[in-house]
C-alpha cells in the first residue's frame, strides 16, 4: 500500500488512580512508533479520583502504517471489516476499541481500554465511500 487512506490516527487510554500509569503507558506504545510522544493530561473523577489521560495523534503515512501493521498482526480485522458500517460514522471517522491488558502484553485484541480513532480519507467526504477506503486499508 503506497499511500494510506487516513489523515490522521488517534489513540487514546486512561489511567485510573488503581492502575500503574507505566503499564498503561506501555500499553499505548504498542501501537505507536518509537519516535511519537504521548501527551498527559490529569483529570479527577466524580467522586475525586486522579484520572491521567494518555494519548497520540500519528499524522505521517509512515507512522499510521505502523499503527495499521500492529492493529492488523493481533485484532479480530475480519470482525473490524465486517462491522465497518457500525464503526465508521457520518463525519467518515473510524473507531475501534482495543484491550489495554493484551496491549500491554504487545497483542492487539478487540475489547476496552484504548480507543482508536482514524479520519478515513473519502472523496466526496461520505459515510459509504470512507466505509471502502477504510475496508481496502484493512485488507
Amino acid at each position: 500500500m503506497s499511500s494510506v487512506p487516513f489523515h490522521y490516527v488517534d489513540l487514546r487510554a486512561f489511567c485510573y488512580a488503581t492502575e500503574d500509569e507505566q503499564r498503561v503507558r506501555e500499553a499505548l506504545q504498542h501501537f505507536l512508533p518509537e519516535d511519537v510522544e504521548l501527551e498527559r493530561a490529569e483529570t479527577e473523577g466524580h467522586l475525586g479520583d486522579r484520572i491521567v489521560v494518555l494519548s497520540a495523534r500519528v499524522e505521517r503515512a509512515d507512522e499510521i502504517r505502523h499503527v495499521l501493521d500492529r492493529l492488523r498482526a493481533g485484532a479480530d480485522v475480519d470482525r473490524v471489516r465486517e462491522e465497518l458500517d457500525q464503526r465508521v460514522d457520518d463525519n467518515c471517522s473510524l473507531f475501534v476499541h482495543l484491550d489495554k491488558q493484551a496491549a500491554f502484553r504487545g497483542v492487539a485484541e478487540l475489547g476496552d481500554g484504548i480507543a482508536l480513532r482514524a479520519k478515513v480519507e473519502a472523496y466526496p467526504a461520505n459515510k459509504d465511500a470512507a466505509v471502502e477506503n477504510a475496508r481496502e486499508a484493512l485488507s
